[in-house]
């Protein structure tokens, strides 16, 4: 076998796993309750089978497993800013500015609170490297695909095993934001903190098992360019494959700069790639050809095979190594984030505290979709502004944290300044933004979590039993 057929026959065994994953999703009561995506149930399944389990897998499909998160991540984060349209800069402040001023807080947070303990508490008693601290920010902002991304750039610093202990704080913080969020809603509903409560308080049960009744499908894309001249989907990845040509020139530029960046990574510029090409193809109605389902689409299948090999590459002797400083890092950012939705949020947003801080923390802590999953139960109809906040807010704080520049630049920063300059500065930060939000009124430091008087009348736990 040739190496393009060992790639090729190594991703169809993937899928295998997937099924196998969706099959489990749909079987078993807790993976629905959690929300927990097939690729990453597939992906401790393929754990469960490889060298640290039953070991009947071969050694070479791992070696091209470990290697392809690191190429889809580019098209993941090209991705993300195509077919989007890009908003007015008044309204993208006035709307998304208290969204973004918390989401930098929360964000920076993880970066400040995990040096710290780090600082005071890990490398005293384990003898933890200072850039073990960025493993929190990469893996709950920034997720699976960034957390896989980061492997050149942890290799170079000489932490071989960040890109591993990344991917697992991933999947730890996907599973806090479920169920820690349900509890805070859950909490939320009884207090009456909620503005719009779903009269029916409860996810439909196909949406927990993941197969969607006749009735309820829909269509996923639209065509916007005619099959006989080209295939949707190949003019669509055809721009993805622009944008991300455009970040690899960019990234020739950035990589020149100073030695230190010689691993620096291609998906934030890829992202930026991506934006050019929005903001270039507006003025001309060519993006009125881009479809964003479409681009969801190649996104999420990306996201789907990231996230599977990702998990399933992961080396756990790393990992064990590692687990007591783990466990206690990821205790911090989990106790951080609980502490920033729970007493932060209410006095830094000026109005639906708990709709923009539930929503934050499941970003913050799992991934975008998961954020919009958790407003969905308190906001069903999307009656408050959240939505539209949260998602001019992603435009602005993408391309720096969860995944941007800060975020890839970080364990260099950290690794070449040392720790104490690093904390100074995301305090700095974090300060920066409280000021800006307090300046523009946002900000009520004496703010009490007063209950919202129309969502008093109902006090029921969210119903998971509901279709």
């Amino acid at each position: 076998m040739d190496n393009v057929f060992d790639l090729f026959f190594s991703v169809c065994v993937l899928s295998v796993f997937l099924l196998i994953g969706k099959s489990l999703r749909v079987r078993v009561g807790i993976f629905q309750r959690l929300f927990l995506p097939s690729s990453i149930i597939a992906g401790f399944v393929i754990l469960l089978c490889g060298p640290f389990g039953l070991n009947f897998i071969p050694e070479w499909m791992f070696k091209y497993w470990e290697q392809i998160p690191g190429v889809l991540i580019n098209v993941v984060f090209a991705s993300l800013f195509l077919g989007v349209s890009l908003p007015k800069p008044s309204n993208l402040w006035n709307i998304g500015g208290p969204q973004l001023c918390f989401g930098m807080v929360a964000g920076m947070g993880q970066y400040f609170i995990a040096m710290l303990v780090c600082v005071l508490v890990l490398t005293p008693l384990f003898n933890t490297p200072a850039v073990f601290s960025c493993i929190v920010e990469i893996g709950f902002s920034g997720g699976h695909g960034t957390a896989a991304g980061m492997g050149p750039v942890f290799e170079q610093i000489g932490f071989k095993a960040g890109s591993d202990l990344a991917q697992m704080a991933a999947t730890v913080g996907l599973i806090s934001a479920v169920v820690f969020g349900i509890i805070m809603i859950n909490i939320a509903i009884r207090k009456g903190y909620c503005v719009f409560l779903n009269e029916e308080k409860g996810i439909p049960t196909y949406k927990r098992i993941g197969l969607i009744p006749q009735k309820k499908r829909f269509s996923i894309a639209t065509a916007t360019v005619a099959t006989e001249a080209i295939e949707p989907l190949t003019f669509h990845f055809a721009i993805i494959g622009i944008a991300i040509i455009l970040g690899w020139i960019m990234l020739q530029g950035v990589q020149s700069l100073h030695p230190i960046l010689a691993s620096f990574p291609l998906f934030p510029m890829a992202m930026i790639g991506g934006l050019i090409i929005q903001a270039v193809s507006t003025p001309f109605k060519i993006d009125q050809y881009f479809d964003r389902d479409t681009f969801d689409r190649i996104l999420g299948f990306s996201l789907d095979i990231l996230v599977i090999s990702a998990i399933g590459a992961i080396r756990l002797d790393l990992f064990f190594e590692n687990l007591w400083p783990f466990v206690i890092i990821m205790f911090t950012g989990i106790a951080w984030m609980l502490f920033a939705t729970l007493v932060i949020a209410p006095r830094m947003f000026p109005n639906n505290w708990f709709e923009r801080g539930i929503t934050e923390y499941g970003m913050q802590t799992g991934v975008t979709a998961m954020g919009l999953l958790l407003l969905r139960l308190v906001d069903p109809m999307y009656k408050t502004d959240t939505a539209t906040a949260f998602g001019f807010k992603q435009m602005i704080y993408e391309p720096f944290l969860g995944g941007g520049l800060i975020t890839a630049l970080a364990p260099f920063i950290i690794f070449n300044l040392g720790i104490w300059p690093c904390i100074a500065i995301s305090a700095f930060i974090m300060l920066l933004f409280t000021i800006i939000s307090y300046v523009n009124g946002w900000t009520k430091f004496s703010r009490k979590r007063i209950p919202i008087t129309k969502a008093k009348s109902s006090s029921k736990r969210i119903s998971y039993n509901k279709s």
